[in-house]
């Protein structure tokens, strides 16, 4: 499913009613049907005798509030509307609704003016539900000290909120909040969510999201909406791979892993391990030769090879050759989980990858090797992915981690172009940015996932895609969503205080079994 802007919204609507003929008065119409629809739903199917409170303001989103109002009232609710506008700047398309609302000798409470906040508190002593069609997508900044205060008591009043679009307060296309913010329940959202329902905060905002049809044309969407996605079990599911009944472990593919260094043998196993559960055949990890057998004990179905060491339990730089002859009957290389810092770590790094054939996940100490020398990742002769977290991707773009966190989908997308190298941007709702600049936003996990080492799973389950079939940004695109999914399960379970890394391993195959099965 596409994401977009406000803006990019906007065009989808004056499109369909200048191309198609559809009057904008018919989408809001169909918009706020499809609000009732839910509504319907969160009141147990019968909204007869049931008191529901809409909120609205003096733009479309109100008018959509008008169109609610109309449709409940005829549905035997008793409903109430309640304006933080003054109802003669009401215009367009909002006004006609208006006005069939007042025809049917409905009233119209203002809150423009007087003691609003007293008359709200007394509203919702008798409410079962409360409509925001306050603000719309155009929102942008703090709204009034008045309606925020109002916004305050409805997110104080212990009433299901139902959001129109999106929750006013919160921003379209940032998913940023200035003040005051409805807390909805519910949100109903136009033809196709927007950035800000999605990204952090505001999905915390947003809860349950409904995205309905409201009839921009299929066809429309499909030539003006950007290449930009969330991430669904039912695309996953598209791109995983069949396993046909005469399949055997070399059809699935096969992972070299050069991982770990002293002290971090953790991270070679997580990688190895995550990568045998995510489905691939045949699965080989590397680590210094001082750290062999730790691992030959750790990974019993998974094969372990030593490479030089230096003597102090980190890669030497003459591994370089060792590591390319592994690769000869490899699929793909996932490279540098635990591998260090250290000089000779670092020269290593930058000497082995313009030697690479074979697509390559770049995590961790590999980043970190890279930074100042980025321009070593154009070098690889075979599609590169990139998951790093913001710290690592500060570090590759010399700015501060502030500014990526400020705007993670362009820097996503800078990085993906500048250096032709799909990259994941790891964080609460990942993104992955292909060089052809098509975007994709991971909706699942928790933050009991911030926990050590479950960076270096998501490796493995990249790794593994790729091994299997999948195309570099699919594999990443899959690879989160499983991950996260993962991590959604094991949450059930353990909570989030107690989620490790092995636990998120232990849910991947239930992940991919529940992705495969879903309808």
């Amino acid at each position: 499913m596409r994401v977009i802007t406000a803006a990019e919204m906007k065009k989808l609507d004056q499109k369909t009613i200048e191309e198609y003929g559809v009057p904008g008065v018919v989408l809001m119409e169909n918009a706020g049907r499809q609000v009732v629809e839910v509504i319907r739903q969160v009141l147990g199917n019968n909204v007869r005798g049931k008191v529901v409170t809409v909120f609205v303001g003096k733009g479309n989103n109100g008018g959509d509030g008008f169109v609610i109002a109309r449709h409940l009232f005829n549905m035997g609710a008793e409903v109430k509307v309640l304006a933080l506008a003054d109802v003669e700047d009401i215009k367009g398309d909002a006004a006609i609704n208006l006005k069939a609302w007042q025809k049917m000798g409905q009233r119209i409470y203002s809150l423009h003016q007087g003691d609003s906040i007293n008359i709200v508190r007394l509203v919702l002593m008798n409410t079962d539900l409360i409509v925001d069609a306050i603000y719309g997508t155009g929102f942008h900044g703090k709204m009034s000290d008045r309606a925020g205060r109002i916004v305050e008591v409805l997110n104080g009043s212990g009433k299901p909120i139902v959001s129109v679009d999106i929750p006013s307060g919160l921003e379209a296309d940032t998913g940023k909040v200035h003040g005051p913010c409805i807390q909805a329940a519910h949100t109903v959202t136009f033809a196709l969510p927007k950035l800000g329902l999605i990204l952090e905060p505001g999905a915390v905002y947003t809860g349950e999201l409904h995205v309905v049809d409201i009839s921009i044309p299929p066809m429309l969407i499909e030539k003006e909406a950007p290449q930009r996605y969330i991430i669904t079990a039912e695309l996953v599911k598209e791109w995983l791979p069949p396993r046909p009944p005469a399949a055997h472990k070399g059809s699935f593919g096969r992972v070299l892993v050069v991982a770990g260094s002293r002290g971090m043998t953790g991270a070679a196993y997580l990688v190895g391990e995550a990568a045998l559960r995510t489905g691939a055949g045949l699965i080989t990890v590397a680590v210094p030769e001082s750290l062999h057998n730790i691992l030959e004990t750790k990974l019993s179905e998974v094969m372990t090879v030593p490479l030089p060491d230096t003597g102090n339990g980190s890669l030497s730089q003459s591994a370089r050759q060792s590591i390319l002859n592994l690769l000869d009957n490899a699929s793909v290389l996932a490279l540098g989980p635990g591998i260090s810092t250290l000089p000779e770590v670092v020269t290593l790094v930058r000497e082995l990858l313009p030697s690479v054939r074979v697509p390559c996940v770049l995590d961790a100490d590999a980043l970190n090797a890279l930074a100042g020398e980025v321009e070593t990742m154009r070098k690889v002769q075979a599609p590169v992915i990139i998951t790093p977290h913001p710290g690592e991707m500060a570090r590759l773009l010399d700015i501060s981690t502030k500014e990526i966190q400020e705007d993670r989908i362009s820097v996503a997308e800078k990085a993906a172009v500048t250096w032709n190298v799909v990259t994941l941007l790891k964080g609460a709702r990942t993104v992955v940015a292909a060089p052809s600049g098509a975007i994709y936003i991971n909706p699942s996990g928790n933050p009991g996932m911030a926990t050590g080492g479950s960076g270096d799973v998501l490796t493995g389950v990249i790794a593994s895609l790729v091994a299997q079939g999948l195309e570099p940004v699919q594999a990443a695109s899959a690879g989160a969503f499983i991950h996260g999914l993962a991590g959604d399960l094991g949450v059930r379970v353990k909570g989030m205080a107690g989620l490790t890394a092995g636990d998120i391993i232990h849910n991947l195959p239930a992940a991919t079994r529940e992705i495969v099965e879903s309808e």
